[in-house]
């Protein structure tokens, strides 16, 4: 397979920027393109078809989500393997080394202590402008009056380590439970839907996008898993945004929703707050 290029070096798309500022969809995992310069990382251009790359279909139901919902939407435009925009700075899975099997030769000594240089050009160049326009975004909605409602796509694979994944699509969160709670019990009434609270993976993650965007900024917030082989397509990509857009146009109309809230974080006991 050939290798997707990128032709600008901007880490990030934004989508309707003067769409409704009442929700914002990100998307943190949306590409396996790399920025010129960094050729292929030193790995066979076909590991780019694979999750370590990006979050398979998750694009895709971003866009549908954020057209459904007349929102803009921030999208990632590199692979996750550059620089993984779901991690803070000082998290040592900022840039992976190893991902599920996958030895990364490019970011071998890219970290804060070895390639320290090439570390902070990553994070200057395409981790910071990402969430300077998450930022950005919200703001926004705070100067048209409007307390914004985040919600963050991601997808996960149909097995892992040898093992099958019951899971159809999970909802991920820390302490906030004014999106999440509601859209748990939401799917869960749907007929055969298999709901993970807080699964595959957990919510619980410090200096992830939603905690600085989310959690420290009081905005209400979820993020969004869905198995990726029920999105590979765009049929099933728009199946899923018509089901989240239509959950979340009603979460919306519940009393006090728009409102800033500081629920902290699970987190907050093991280290101070940074970041924001």
């Amino acid at each position: 397979m050939a290798l997707p290029s990128a032709d600008a070096v901007c880490p990030y798309e934004l989508v309707d920027a003067q769409a409704d500022p009442g929700f914002l969809v990100i998307c943190d995992h949306a590409s396996n393109a790399l920025p010129p310069g960094y050729g292929t990382l030193g790995l066979s251009s076909s590991a780019f078809s694979r999750h370590i790359a990006f979050d398979i279909g998750a694009a895709g139901v971003a866009r549908h989500l954020a057209r459904l919902l007349g929102a803009p939407a921030v999208l990632a435009r590199f692979s996750r393997l550059l620089v993984d925009l779901n991690r803070g700075p000082d998290d040592p899975t900022i840039v992976m080394k190893l991902s599920d099997g996958a030895i990364v030769p490019g970011n071998r000594d890219v970290d804060a202590t070895r390639d320290a240089d090439e570390f902070a050009r990553r994070i200057a160049l395409f981790h910071a402008p990402y969430h300077a326009a998450i930022a950005a975004a919200l703001t926004r909605a705070e100067e048209a009056g409007v307390v914004p409602i985040v919600v963050s796509v991601h997808s996960f694979t149909p097995a892992w380590r040898g093992r099958a994944r019951a899971w159809h699509t999970g909802i991920l969160w820390d302490r906030d439970d004014r999106v999440a709670l509601p859209l748990i019990e939401g799917l869960r009434a749907e007929p055969g839907l298999v709901v993970g609270d807080n699964e595959p993976y957990t919510g619980r993650l410090r200096n992830d996008c939603l905690y600085r965007h989310g959690t420290a900024r009081g905005f209400p917030h979820a993020l969004i898993e869905i198995r990726q082989d029920l999105i590979e397509s765009d049929d099933g990509q728009a199946a899923w945004a018509v089901r989240y857009a239509r959950l979340l146009r009603a979460i919306a109309m519940q009393p006090a929703i728009r409102e800033i809230r500081h629920f902290g974080s699970h987190t907050d006991a093991a280290a101070p707050i940074s970041g924001g």
